[in-house]
């Protein structure tokens, strides 16, 4: 899908040029996909703590079985 967006041109070029990007198009993608990771990344971040596990549970054992 096309699109038209008003980019930082500034902040463009230096990411084009950081990220070693011959095009502008390869650039945002890779922009996006980091963003998206990093924000998956933080969402996993809050369950620490947060979830119960069986302390009895030998994964020892379990590996002996493959």
């Amino acid at each position: 899908m096309r699109s038209n967006l008003d980019f930082d041109q500034k902040l463009l070029a230096e990411a084009q040029k950081i990220g070693g990007f011959k095009y502008k198009k390869d650039t945002i993608n890779a922009a996006l996909a980091e963003y998206v990771n990093r924000h998956k990344q933080l969402k996993i971040i809050d369950l620490f703590g947060k979830i119960d596990y069986d302390e009895e549970y030998d994964y020892k054992k379990e590996r002996k079985k493959r």
